[in-house]
Order: C-alpha cells, then sequence, then structure tokens
C-alpha cells in the first residue's frame, strides 16, 4: 500500500479580505477555461447565487467549481472574506492543498487576510500571492508585497511557504502577470503558477473510503448533500458505508452512498465512482454533519477535524405580538418560526438555536450582526414574521469565576481631520488604542482592541461622524475580562401615545422633539418608536392627533406644514439601533421598531421600581 498523486487534479481555495475581488477572479477563471459557450450571457459575479449575496456584493456561503486546463481539472473554492462567516473558510481549507491568497493593491493587508491566511498557514497550505486590482489609479502593488511578506512572518510561515510565487492582477479585466510591466494578455499565468506551485492531492488507493466532510448542501428534493474530499480508497454509488465523526467517537452509523457528484464549471455532474483527491458531493445520508467521515469497516479510522469557532453574540427571535401582529407575514406561529430556524442548521453550522423559557422565544447564536441580519432578510424575504432584540455578546466565566467577554481587534481607517473624533468614540465604548499610522493617501489607521459589544450598534454613529468617509473592520480576538456597563445610545426614542395612522399635523408637532423614522399614513400603535429624541429621555406623542376644525379654511391649512422627510432605517441600522428594552418587528413588508413593553404606564413603573 503506498501513497499516490493524482497529478491530473489541483484543489485550490481562494482567501481573501472581503471585496478584495474573489468571486470576480472565479468568474474571469470560468470565461477563460471555455467553462461558458461563446455567445452565453453571463452576468457578473455568478458564483455569488443567493439573492442577497449578489445585492450586498459578499459571498456567505463556500461554493465549489472546477475547471479543465490543458488535462488538469483545477477544483476551485470560493470562500466568504466576512469574518462572521469565517466558520465557513476553516472547514473548507481542509478539502484543498493550497491556496490563492487575494490582496488589493491600494487597501493591501486587511483584518480578514490576517485571518484566513493564519487559517492556511497552520494547516501548512502552500500559498500564491495574487495582487489584485492593479489597474486602480490609486495601486501601489510594490508596497503591498512587502506587507504580504510581513504578514506572512508575523503569523511564523515556514521558510517555504515565504518563498512563495506573487502574481499581479485585474481580476475585472480578466489578466495577470508574473512580473510588473509585463504585458497583460490574459490568466494564463495563474492557471500555469497553480499547476506548478500547488501539489497534487495524495492517498492510497488501495486503502479503503475515507472521505471527510467539510460542507453541508441542501436541496428540497434529496436532502442534505455532504461535500467532501476522498483522502483514500474510492467511493461509489450504492456502496456501503460508516458514518464516524472524531469529535463524537460514539458515533458509528450504517449507510449507503445514494447519489455521487463531481463539480463541472457551475453544476454538478453524476459520477458512478471517485479516486483520491477527488472533491466529491454524496447524497443519501439524512444526519449527515460537517466533520463526519464516510468510510468502510476495513478502514474504519474518523479523520482529524478543527472544532468549529464557537458563536460570540446572540438576539433573541420571538413570535410577534403586537398590535400589527399577523398583518403581513405568511409564517408568523411560534412553531413555523421554530421550524424554519430549525432548518438553517442544516447548512449552518456556526449558528446556534435553543428553546428558552418561553415558547415563543428562541435564542440565536452566531459569529456576529451580519451573520444573522442575513438570516433574519432571508426569513423576512420567505414571508416569515417575527421580532428579534438587541444583539448579545456571550459571556464565559474563567476558572476562577469571574465574567469574560469576547473582545475584537477593530482596524480603523479615517481622514486625518476625524482622527480625534473615531478615538474618542472608540474608548467610550471601552477601546483601547492599540497603534497608529499614515497610510500613502494621507488616511489615518487606527488600530483598537475593544469589547465585542462596543461595536455592536457602533457602525451608524461612526459613519454619520465621520461624514460617510470612515472604514471600520474587526476580527475577533479572543476572551477578555468583562470591561463594565456603558451605554450603547445617548438619545432617547419617541414613542407613539395611541393606535393610529399618523396624520401630518400630529408628525409636525412631532418634528420639533427629533428625527422621525415614519411620514404621514403610517398605521402606528402604542409603545411604537416612531422616531429619536434630540434628548436623552423617552418622550410619548399623539402623531395621529388632527387638527380640531374651527371654520372651513383649516381643513386646507394642513397642507401648508413641511414636513423633514424620514430617516428610513435598513435593517441593519435598525438592527444597530434598538436599545436593549426595544425590540425590532420584522415582516415580509415592514420593520418597526417598538418598546418591549407596550403600555406606558408599566415602562415608567418598571423603570421606577429598577432605581429604587
Amino acid at each position: 500500500m503506498s501513497q499516490i498523486a493524482r497529478e491530473d487534479i489541483r484543489n485550490v481555495a481562494i482567501i481573501a479580505h472581503v471585496d478584495h475581488g474573489k468571486t470576480t477572479l472565479v468568474d474571469g477563471m470560468l470565461r477563460q477555461s471555455g467553462v461558458f459557450r461563446a455567445n452565453q450571457e453571463v452576468r457578473e459575479r455568478v458564483m455569488d447565487s443567493g439573492d442577497i449575496e449578489r445585492e450586498r456584493g459578499i459571498t456567505i456561503l463556500s461554493k465549489n467549481t472546477a475547471i479543465n486546463y490543458n488535462g488538469i481539472k483545477i477544483n476551485i473554492v470560493d470562500t466568504p472574506g466576512h469574518a462572521d462567516f469565517g466558520g465557513e473558510v476553516e472547514r473548507v481549507l481542509k478539502m484543498v492543498n493550497g491556496v490563492i491568497l487575494l490582496v488589493d493593491a491600494f487597501e493591501g493587508t486587511m483584518p480578514q487576510t490576517k485571518f484566513v491566511l493564519k487559517k492556511a498557514l497552520d494547516l501548512d497550505l502552500p500559498v500564491i500571492v495574487c495582487i489584485n486590482k492593479i489597474d486602480r489609479p490609486e495601486a501601489r502593488p510594490e508596497e503591498v508585497v512587502d506587507e504580504a511578506l510581513e504578514l506572512m512572518m508575523d503569523l511564523d510561515a515556514s521558510d517555504e511557504q515565504l518563498d512563495c510565487p506573487f502574481l499581479f492582477a485585474s481580476a475585472r479585466e480578466g489578466t495577470c502577470v508574473r512580473n510588473l510591466g509585463d504585458e497583460a494578455v490574459d490568466l494564463k499565468p495563474l492557471f500555469e503558477t497553480i499547476i506548478d506551485y500547488i501539489p497534487a492531492p495524495t492517498g492510497d488507493p488501495e486503502k479503503g473510503t475515507q472521505v471527510l466532510i467539510s460542507t453541508i448542501d441542501y436541496n428540497e428534493y434529496v436532502g442534505r448533500i455532504g461535500i467532501g474530499k476522498v483522502d483514500n480508497g474510492s467511493i461509489s454509488v450504492n456502496q456501503d458505508a460508516l458514518r464516524l465523526n472524531f469529535h463524537h467517537p460514539e458515533l458509528r452509523e450504517k449507510v449507503k452512498i445514494n447519489r455521487l457528484y463531481e463539480f463541472d464549471g457551475l453544476g454538478k455532474v453524476d459520477v458512478k465512482e471517485a479516486g483520491v483527491g477527488s472533491i466529491v458531493a454524496i447524497s443519501g445520508i439524512a444526519d449527515l454533519q460537517i466533520g463526519d467521515t464516510i468510510c468502510v469497516p476495513e478502514n474504519e479510522v474518523a479523520i482529524p477535524f478543527q472544532k468549529i469557532s464557537e458563536p460570540t453574540i446572540s438576539m433573541n427571535f420571538i413570535v410577534n405580538d403586537s398590535p400589527l401582529a399577523g398583518q403581513e407575514g405568511d409564517y408568523c406561529t411560534s412553531r413555523q418560526i421554530r421550524e424554519r430556524l430549525l432548518k438553517e442548521l442544516n447548512t449552518d453550522v456556526s449558528l446556534r438555536v435553543e428553546d428558552t423559557e418561553s415558547t415563543d422565544t428562541f435564542r440565536v447564536s452566531g459569529r456576529g450582526e451580519l451573520h444573522l441580519s442575513v438570516l433574519i432578510e432571508t426569513m423576512r424575504r420567505e414571508g416569515y414574521e417575527f421580532a428579534v432584540s438587541k444583539a448579545e455578546v456571550i459571556l464565559k466565566k474563567d476558572d476562577h469565576g469571574h465574567k469574560m467577554e469576547p473582545c475584537e481587534i477593530a482596524y480603523v481607517d479615517v481622514p486625518e481631520e476625524f482622527t480625534g473624533t473615531a478615538i474618542s468614540m472608540l474608548s467610550e465604548r471601552k477601546g483601547e488604542l492599540q497603534g497608529m499610522s499614515t497610510l500613502s493617501d494621507g488616511t489615518t489607521r487606527l488600530e483598537f482592541a475593544i469589547p465585542s459589544r462596543g461595536l455592536i450598534g457602533f457602525h451608524g454613529p461612526f459613519l454619520t461622524a465621520t461624514k460617510g468617509t470612515g472604514i471600520i473592520n474587526s476580527i475577533f480576538d479572543g476572551y477578555i475580562p468583562y470591561k463594565g456597563e456603558f451605554t450603547y445610545r445617548r438619545n432617547g426614542s419617541l414613542i407613539a401615545f395611541e393606535d393610529g395612522e399618523a396624520v401630518t399635523y400630529g408628525l409636525f408637532a412631532a418634528q420639533e422633539r427629533g428625527a422621525l423614522f415614519i411620514g404621514p399614513n403610517t398605521r402606528v400603535y402604542t409603545g411604537m418608536v416612531i422616531g429619536e429624541c434630540a434628548k436623552p429621555e423617552d418622550i410619548e406623542l399623539n402623531v395621529c392627533k388632527t387638527k380640531h376644525l374651527t371654520n372651513t379654511r383649516s381643513s386646507s391649512a394642513d397642507e401648508a406644514l413641511t414636513l423633514t422627510p424620514p430617516r428610513v432605517l435598513s435593517l441593519e441600522q435598525a438592527l444597530d439601533y434598538i436599545d436593549t428594552d426595544e425590540l425590532l418587528e420584522v415582516t415580509p413588508k415592514s420593520l418597526r421598531i417598538r418598546k418591549k413593553v407596550l403600555d406606558g404606564k408599566m415602562r415608567r413603573r418598571m423603570s421606577a421600581n429598577a432605581r429604587s
């Protein structure tokens, strides 16, 4: 029995910080490998198949594709760049034999670059560094090469890993060169570097089957589909096998392989058998989980697998009980919401769903606000109606019983005139300045260590304070001793005093008290938040109040009142905005902020009791 290398296959993942061009590069590779017909119309970022992925320009789930180049099959995995979807990156790296690290020629190495590169180096994977967007007017590729090498040294890369090839690309133009100044024609240098530098997958074809499941896909018709690499032996349709798991030694389940697929271009093709090094998709195993090993009795060994990172943030998903409940959504009951949340666990392994003491409330934990907001938006589009609480960090206790909280390293890029503002805003939220540098374009980069809860609801006020010019990126850095309380929001809320429809006259009086979130003819109810108060306290207002008509001329006077356009909050902004005593009511048509306790007298009594 001996290891052989499958020279006709290369397995490679593309890793990068968000928005550095991974998906666009894969587009170019697919186009130039002949996956599409010459006259076929292909939309941009074809790998981002989800509506939310396309709208936001981010990759949420890792995607598999494969191309053929000179008779060699290159399996490519396009991974997410956001830290919130880091669970995806950690897993898919187990399927590949090398990575292409993509770095923006202007932005340089960013927090996520560090995060994904560390994962690859820890697994001892060879790295091809590709400096992308060299056609940007402000590109600085030579400096970025130095930054990438410095980062690799900081992460204790081996000498072999440091001696890696550097390429310079424009993913948008579909070109790549080995040296700056060379004529850019196509992506041929990239294809050749992958084949020359990324090792072929190896394994023992004589041994019994061993496949580690690294990703789970889900299909309404065939159920769970496990995606993984054949480490040893071969796997075939109708084969009897065993399901084991390295972290659960007690698991030993007999299973049968119903269908087997390999990737080809953007699709899957049915195959009867697959050998060492092939990336395959397996269907027909009901309870298949990420980290499971599919093997046979003669080689009954579970492949070691890194545990998936624990969630750091949680929020409650609650059955909507507002006066407008059930009027806009198709699925509103606790049973429907619970079933939908559990279904999400089929594909999202970084998510946790727990029942609470109340049958109408479910605690959902994830890797960050973006992770949970994507789930909320997806459910909303599917016709679900529910309410969510403000995101909270998940606290832990150390061995001595001390309270610990998650901490992030935040990298903040701001124009020089806003440096003081950014420092004071982050310091107010218990952030500690760790470093400060000036970038080539005169922008200041600040590095802060800050509790994760300090970044909840921070983005909106930060953008306002920096006039939309500030950029913030963060990366989870571990647990630190609890830093004490701080206030999330300085301003109070404007709250509707009665049920009804908002009218111009009532809103005109209300807008003197602060910024409104609603316009005329909006349905409101007692306890609903209709705007932000200019002062720190909550104020109740009657926005349904019409003017008493004393004579006929007064009835048209309303038309002369001018209202400031309302501040319409997006889902992210609303999740950021709500305070700990508020909920966000989410329906397919509306987003409404409301107080947890709708009755004003009850709220005042509760706050008086809390003070005494």
